[in-house]
């Protein structure tokens, strides 16, 4: 389940990226707009993504150390 977040944030931060950096959001435009159905479920699905992925704040890493 990380591994698939990290992927969605990923998927996430390009889009944001293009959007930024070239006034282009790849998502609208492969699936027909930000008003599409599937363009909202697929912002909702990054969104719960990003929303998962700040538990990994709190996680312990590898040496067994809280982050700080």
């Amino acid at each position: 389940m990380n591994t698939l977040a990290l992927i969605l944030v990923i998927i996430g931060a390009i889009n944001w990226g293009s959007i930024g950096f070239f006034g282009i959001d790849i998502i609208a435009s492969i699936f027909g707009g930000q008003a599409a159905m599937i363009s909202r479920i697929i912002y909702a699905i990054v969104g719960l993504a990003g929303i998962w992925s700040i538990s990994f704040f709190f996680k312990e890493n590898i040496l067994g150390e809280r982050r700080s």
